[in-house]
C-alpha cells in the first residue's frame, strides 16, 4: 500500500516538473514571437513645450477701510446709506457738535453700524468702506520660486466660479518670509484687471510662465523609462521591428510631454510597453519597465 502511494506521489511530481519545464522552454519563444504586440508605437516629433508655475489665492479688495470714532459724539444726520458709492472726502455723517465724518477712500459703503441721534463712544466702528473696482489676490510663494515672480510681471488668472480667465500683474513681493508651523514662504500681490463678474471671496488660480522651448525634439512622458540608477531611456524600434534600449538626455517637461536634448531625432519610432505586459516585459531585456516621475518642470 505504501509502495503504491509513493509511486503515485512520484508520478505527480514528475508530471509537475515536466509541465514547469515546458512552460519555461515555451516562454522565450512566446515573447520572441509576440513581443511586438506588447508595445504601442509613437513617433518622435518637433514641437513647442511650455511649463508654468501655479499658485492659488482668493480675490480680495485692494482698498478696504473701517471708519472708527475718535471721540464721543452724537449722530445728527447720516448722509449716505449701505450700498452707496462714495468718493474720498465725501461727507458720510454730520454730528450735533458740528463735526463731519468723511470717507477716507473711494469705495462702497458695505456696512453701516450707527443710526441717527445715536451717541457714539470713542473706538466704535461707524462704517465699512470697500473698493470693489480694484481687486487683488495675495499668494504664497516658495523661496525657490521667487526668481519667477517679479514686480510688473503679467500673469494669467482663472476664476473657476465664473469659468473666466483674465490678466493680472504682480504689484508687490514681500521682502521678508513668513514662518508658519516650521514652513517659510513669501507673499506676492497680484492686481486684477477690472471685471464686474468677479466678486470678493472667489477662488483663483494663477499661472505664471516658467520655461518655453520652441522647435524642440519631443515625445510623451509615457514613452520614457528609467533604469535602476534613475537614468532615462526609451525603447526605439529596430530594423527587425523589435524594441532596442536607447539612453537619452531630457530637458523640460510639462507633465505630459518631455523635451529630448540628446539621443533621438525627429521621425524615430518608439515602442512603449503596454500596461498589461508591464509585469513581464522585462523578462528578456533585463530592464525595469516602471515609469518614474521626472523633475525639472513646474506643474501646470
Amino acid at each position: 500500500m505504501t509502495s503504491k502511494r509513493k509511486s503515485k506521489k512520484g508520478l505527480i511530481i514528475g508530471v509537475s516538473v515536466v509541465v514547469i519545464a515546458a512552460a519555461c522552454f515555451a516562454a522565450p519563444m512566446l515573447f520572441g514571437r509576440n513581443g511586438a504586440k506588447d508595445y504601442t508605437e509613437e513617433t518622435v516629433k518637433i514641437g513647442d513645450i511650455t511649463t508654468y508655475y501655479s499658485f492659488s489665492g482668493v480675490v480680495e479688495s485692494k482698498n478696504r477701510e473701517s471708519i472708527i470714532s475718535e471721540k464721543t459724539m452724537q449722530v445728527d444726520e447720516i448722509k449716505l446709506t449701505e450700498g452707496t458709492l462714495v468718493k474720498k472726502d465725501d461727507v458720510l455723517i454730520e454730528t450735533t457738535q458740528g463735526d463731519e465724518i468723511k470717507a477716507p477712500i473711494d469705495g462702497e459703503i458695505s456696512k453701516l453700524y450707527i443710526e441717527e441721534n445715536e451717541q457714539i463712544m470713542p473706538g466704535a466702528v461707524i462704517a465699512d468702506l470697500v473698493d470693489y473696482d480694484n481687486l487683488q489676490i495675495t499668494v504664497k510663494v516658495d523661496e525657490y520660486d521667487l526668481p519667477a515672480i517679479t514686480v510688473d510681471k503679467e500673469v494669467d488668472v482663472t476664476i473657476g466660479a465664473i469659468d473666466k480667465e483674465i490678466k493680472g500683474k504682480v504689484s508687490s513681493v514681500s521682502k521678508e518670509a513668513t514662518h508658519v508651523n516650521g514652513v517659510s514662504f513669501f507673499t506676492a500681490t497680484i492686481d486684477l484687471e477690472q471685471d464686474e463678474a468677479i466678486k470678493v471671496g472667489m477662488s483663483a488660480e494663477i499661472k505664471l510662465l516658467n520655461q518655453k522651448a520652441s522647435g524642440a525634439t519631443i515625445m510623451t512622458m509615457k514613452a520614457l523609462q528609467f533604469d535602476e540608477n534613475n537614468k532615462p531611456y526609451v525603447f526605439i524600434k529596430s530594423e527587425q521591428n523589435e524594441p532596442m534600449t536607447k539612453y537619452v538626455q531630457v530637458g523640460m517637461n510639462d507633465g505630459t510631454t518631455v523635451e529630448i536634448t540628446e539621443g533621438l531625432t525627429e521621425g524615430d519610432i518608439l515602442m512603449i510597453p503596454k500596461a498589461a505586459s508591464t509585469a513581464v516585459s522585462g523578462f528578456g531585456s533585463g530592464q525595469g519597465m516602471g515609469q518614474s516621475p521626472m523633475g525639472g518642470g513646474a506643474s501646470e
